[in-house]
């Protein structure tokens, strides 16, 4: 990737951005914990400096100095250069002691090396006090402390140094790997805006947002890549399909006006000429109704609705329907009580009414067609099953295509769309169709989502 880009990469920005913020969070938590230990180390060399001149005092007894200047001496002779011991008498002379320290306030202060007289740069931590009558100074330089304080510092900066450096290059790789990822995204959609309808985005199988997001981008991929193909595969079936209706409809038209000039009537030829044109008229209002459906719009229609009413209802109106073609037409729910979904009442009428007439339609005399329904909390299941020639099942999903008719129905009335509505009510409701073998026969199931489980 272009480094230029890279530093314009949104992925990058946030990458560094959470870099530099954890910097600043581990340089703001280093120099509190800095603090902290210099305070410690400052309490604990006063502490030593205290325990050393209580050690030291308690070794006077009353009236008995030569113990105390003992002490005072050996202490002075052991480490002089770290650490200092004066004794005072009450005339102003040191008489034991390696510094001099006069005119000292009682309790604890800071000195410089030079103020006691001790070669160095040295700060010094002292403690002042009498006993009985003698001025007794104890010190101790800040030579170790400032060492672990400089050690400490140190070893901060490094862990400062290292930090950034890792937060840097963890986030410039974090960034970068995002980035190639969004640049996926990017290629997949330049591939679609080109033509190329198929091109996806890949997926890592993560479940992280990006692959989340890829993954709901590709679903709508693959919705458009349908869609657009089904709008080139109708318009290719209504060029196809509506030019011999056109073709015949000009010819009944030639032939009135041929007629007209020769002064017969041509009654019969505006007769066939209408049905022709309500006939294409039919057709375009289907396809209108349909893209209506697949857009959906009627969704703000949605209510709870029974099936097992609408399907009571659509039986009695085809019973006698199909008894006028010498069928027989029998409802078996297995269900006595409701069904209920959320769905467009009129739509899902529909959607029945096509399936028993297609039914009715395409099979022959003497034939049997049950409709059934099943229900449980998660979803109603209703059947239109026959023992006519049914459908090949090679030809079971094209019939839901629009315009499609199998070669035996070309004979018969009809348009081609009534499969193609119901897969459209189907899909609004979020309902699964199947189209299955009856041995013999035809079987077609529909389930649709319970109405309480629609909610959730």
């Amino acid at each position: 990737m272009h480094r230029a880009r890279l530093y314009r990469s949104t992925p990058f920005r946030l990458a560094l951005t959470f870099a530099v913020l954890f910097v600043a969070a581990f340089a703001v938590s280093g120099l509190i914990t800095y603090q902290l230990l210099k305070r410690d180390l400052l309490s604990a060399l006063d502490r030593a400096v205290d325990d050393a001149y209580a050690v030291t005092a308690s070794t006077y007894a009353k009236d008995d100095v030569e113990d105390l200047i003992a002490t005072v001496e050996a202490y002075s002779k052991l480490r002089s250069g770290s650490r200092v011991f004066s004794l005072v008498d009450q005339a102003g002379r040191r008489i034991a002691g390696n510094v001099d320290a006069v005119g000292l306030a009682p309790g604890l202060s800071t000195l410089k090396a030079a103020d006691i007289g001790v070669e160095g740069a040295a700060d010094f931590r002292v403690r002042a006090g009498t006993v009985d009558g003698y001025m007794l100074v104890v010190g101790q330089s800040f030579e170790e402390t400032d060492k672990l304080e400089d050690i400490a510092l140190i070893s901060f900066g490094w862990a400062l140094v290292i930090t950034v450096f890792i937060a840097i290059a963890g986030g410039t790789f974090l960034g970068s790997r995002a980035q190639a990822r969004l640049d996926g995204i990017v290629r997949t959609m330049v591939d679609v805006s080109n033509g190329r309808m198929r091109a996806r985005i890949p997926l890592r199988g993560s479940r992280d947002d990006i692959d989340a997001v890829s993954g709901q981008i590709n679903h709508a991929l693959e919705r458009l890549a349908n869609l657009v193909e089904s709008m080139r595969q109708v318009s290719a079936d209504i060029a196809h399909e509506l030019k011999t209706p056109l073709n015949r409809l000009t010819l009944t038209i030639n032939d009135a006006l041929a007629r007209n000039a020769e002064g017969l009537s041509v009654d019969k030829q505006l007769v066939d000429a209408l049905a022709e044109s309500e006939q294409i008229n039919a057709t375009f209002e289907a396809l209108l109704r349909i893209s209506q459906i697949e857009a959906g719009g009627r969704k703000a229609r949605f209510s709870e609705i029974d099936l097992l009413g609408i399907l009571t209802t659509v039986a009695e109106i085809y019973i006698d329907v199909a008894e006028d073609h010498g069928q027989r037409l029998h409802f078996v729910p297995e269900i006595t009580q409701s069904c209920v979904v959320q769905g467009d009442r009129e739509l899902l009428t529909q959607l029945f009414v096509n399936l028993v007439e297609n039914a009715i339609n395409h099979c022959p005399k003497g034939t049997d067609i049950v409709i059934g329904i099943t229900g449980s909390r998660h979803g109603c299941t209703t059947t239109i099953s026959d023992n006519g020639p049914g459908i090949p099942a090679a030809e079971r999903d094209k019939v839901f295509r629009r315009l499609y008719r199998l070669d035996k129905s070309r004979t018969t009335h009809g348009s081609g769309l009534g499969l193609s509505l119901v897969r459209a009510v189907s899909d609004l409701h979020h309902g699964v169709i199947r189209l299955a073998d009856n041995g013999p026969g035809l079987r077609i199931s529909l389930t649709l989502p319970a109405a309480a489980a629609e909610q959730n």
